[in-house]
């Protein structure tokens, strides 16, 4: 039978593995902001988050990158160190430095490293995305609009995730009012047709980048916990305790709305071991209700 030991580590250890997550926050922002000088600024694409704020901002204005992510990202870790706490924005004040010298260190290309513009969303934003999930999986972050998002949830009640959006949605949609490429405007291609094609682009490279983030952090995840409600409950925890070798808990349960007992099965697995249990849940009862 495998165990789970809750292994003690000692302070040396903490400390390696402390060291070893600022190491790879730093290495990880560095393919980050190469993905938005090189790709994205080049593109004339506009994404979500703080990104797309500096990017706006560069287009309008001869400001660099790094100096509005700088001062922007300033300004809102002063009011959350007021509201959250040095402990929480410790090392959200480091990523904010790492990101800062890899903005002022990578020249922005006048052309894009990716030249077709859809690639560059799809690609780029696969890219982005992932460099972006290192970032958060050794705990760190990269300030933005994550920051506001937090803010704003500890005032109201509405989530961090729905604030995210809404903030993407409207850096995305100010692109419309940017001015346009010279070399667009002689291309012959009409203003309005360039403004919704800018809005669509960043519209799909938050869609990618997003899509790979998630990739990210769920694969990093250590364990997976199953609900599964099926009638054949036996059936189908017998056959994962023998089969994948881990402990199930049956729970009682009753049904709200019929009111009816109900057997609930819970285990809690390694990720990798997740195919083997839908699987074996599948064989035994396709029509089983799954949360995992």
């Amino acid at each position: 039978m495998r165990t789970n030991p809750h292994i003690a580590t000692t302070p040396r250890q903490h400390l390696l593995q402390t060291v070893t997550e600022y190491l790879l926050i730093f290495l990880a922002l560095g393919p980050f902001a190469l993905m938005v000088n090189w790709v994205f600024v080049p593109s004339n694409i506009v994404g979500g988050g703080l990104t797309g704020i500096c990017t706006i901002i560069y287009f309008a204005t001869p400001i660099p990158i790094w100096i509005s992510s700088l001062v922007i990202n300033t300004i809102l870790l002063g009011i959350a160190i007021r509201v959250l706490g040095w402990s929480f924005c410790l090392r959200t004040v480091y990523g904010v430095a790492c990101l800062t010298f890899w903005y002022w260190l990578i020249p922005i290309r006048e052309t894009s490293l990716i030249e077709e513009p859809l690639m560059a969303c799809i690609v780029g934003g696969l890219a982005f995305g992932v460099f972006l999930g290192l970032v958060m999986i050794n705990n760190g972050s990269s300030g933005g609009t994550d920051i506001i998002a937090l803010l704003v949830s500890r005032k109201r009640d509405i989530s961090i995730g729905r604030v995210m959006i809404i903030c993407d949605v409207i850096i995305i949609l100010s692109g419309y009012f940017l001015p346009i490429p010279e070399g667009v405007l002689s291309s012959g291609v009409p203003e309005l047709d360039y403004k919704l094609r800018r809005i669509l682009y960043g519209i799909g490279l938050t869609i990618s980048y997003s899509a790979s983030v998630d990739w990210v952090v769920a694969r990093n995840r250590q364990s997976v916990q199953f609900m599964i409600f099926s009638l054949r409950y036996a059936d189908i925890a017998t056959a994962i305790n023998t089969t994948v070798n881990r402990g199930v808990t049956i729970l009682d349960g009753t049904g709200w709305y019929s009111k009816q007992s109900m057997k609930v099965v819970t285990v809690l697995a390694a990720r990798q071991e997740s195919h083997e249990i839908l699987r074996i849940i599948k064989d035994i009862d396709p029509n089983a209700f799954v949360s995992c």
